[in-house]
């Protein structure tokens, strides 16, 4: 996906860069703390260097290392991974119109790269997949905009925390930061009330099923919305925008 140079001088590239850059301290706060944390768990250097290249999921790189360090079994690891991403579920289903018309390697590379920041503002700015050529490469152009600009602020913070682990005091908790981030994006996605009552809901559930394991309460949470949203949508007062 983005290494096709006219994604770059599109217009609409710039404008996902501009739509991500508000998200970008938040992000590298994030970044540095889970890289300090990486570092700090026991793995070797190239070991961090690696989980931090390849995985690129702050939330399960962070639930994964507690159970590295307690010498739990693979499975266990990669179980709890795949139910703390499994949200990624649901946004591949929505991203479907966007991006099914493109070749399986860069819908695999647009996967890599994309992540709930990145979705959130896609969505947001362009709420529906276009059904035009020059449209769907303008979203494209976006998408690739807001990816890089994210995947930059998150790496190389996350490489310094590495690097620079035994300098940078976990104490600070500078990770927080990144979810106020993340939540200043999806409330600016409430536009309607339907999307009110799917945050709501979901944030109940997931309170009320913290104590499952493996973070399945997010898993959970993720379903028990969709299903009230499933339930509802065909109510146009939930679905009207807000004033």
């Amino acid at each position: 996906m983005f290494w096709r140079p006219e994604l770059y001088r599109h217009p609409q590239f710039r404008v996902g860069v501009r739509d991500m850059l508000p998200q970008t301290p938040g992000t590298a706060a994030w970044g540095l703390m889970t890289g300090v944390a990486m570092a700090k768990s026991g793995l070797s250097l190239v070991e961090s260097l690696s989980m931090a290249l390849l995985v690129f999921a702050g939330s399960s790189q962070l639930a994964s290392l507690p159970l590295l360090v307690a010498g739990a079994p693979m499975w266990v690891i990669l179980a709890t991974g795949f139910c703390v991403n499994l949200r990624f579920v649901v946004f591949s289903l929505h991203l479907r119109n966007y991006l099914m018309h493109l070749p399986l390697a860069r819908r695999l590379v647009t996967g890599y790269l994309t992540t709930d920041m990145s979705y959130a503002i896609l969505t947001r700015r362009h709420p529906h997949a276009a059904a035009d050529e020059a449209g769907r490469h303008g979203q494209l152009a976006h998408l690739a905009g807001s990816c890089l600009a994210n995947w930059l602020s998150w790496m190389l913070p996350s490489l310094a925390g590495i690097v620079l682990a035994n300098f940078i005091p976990v104490e600070w908790g500078l990770g927080f930061a990144g979810i106020l981030c993340l939540l200043g994006v999806m409330a600016t996605l409430g536009t309607t009330r339907l999307r009110l009552v799917s945050a709501a809901v979901a944030g109940a559930t997931a309170v009320a099923a913290y104590a499952l394991p493996f973070k399945l309460n997010i898993v959970l949470a993720i379903g028990v919305a969709v299903l009230a949203c499933l339930a509802l949508e065909g109510r146009p007062r939930l679905t009207q925008a807000q004033p």
